[in-house]
């Protein structure tokens, strides 16, 4: 089992950055995939982005691409993400989640911390 720890989120404006982190804690964190989900009220739980074991693979959705950047830092088992060029359709609970799996057209996770609120407002 990995135990996920988020931190970093907040309101910001229009057009703003926010980082947010994960500490992982646990199983090796280097032998699996971890990455970012979100959920807006009303929604279902989306992927954002994620980053395989070593760092050299990325996913992001459609919808962050360009705008939002994950890294991992293997050492301090800590897995962050830069977003940039924020909209207020970013704002949503963003979950940090470890072992992604592929799923379909989309990926599900093993591990799920316990969420952090990011708010932008117009």
């Amino acid at each position: 089992q990995v135990q996920l720890v988020e931190s970093g989120g907040g309101l910001v404006q229009a057009g703003g950055s926010l980082r947010l982190s994960c500490a992982a804690s646990g199983r090796s964190s280097s032998s699996y995939a971890m990455g970012w989900f979100r959920q807006a009220p009303g929604k279902e739980r989306e992927f954002v982005s994620g980053i395989s074991w070593s760092g050299s693979s990325t996913w992001y959705a459609d919808s962050v691409k360009g705008r939002f950047t994950i890294s991992r830092d293997g050492t301090k088992n800590t897995v962050s993400l830069q977003m940039n060029s924020l909209k207020p359709e970013d704002t949503a609970v963003y979950y940090c989640a470890a072992v992604l799996l592929p799923n379909g057209s989309t990926w599900s996770a093993g591990s799920w911390g316990q969420g952090t609120q990011v708010t932008v407002s117009s």
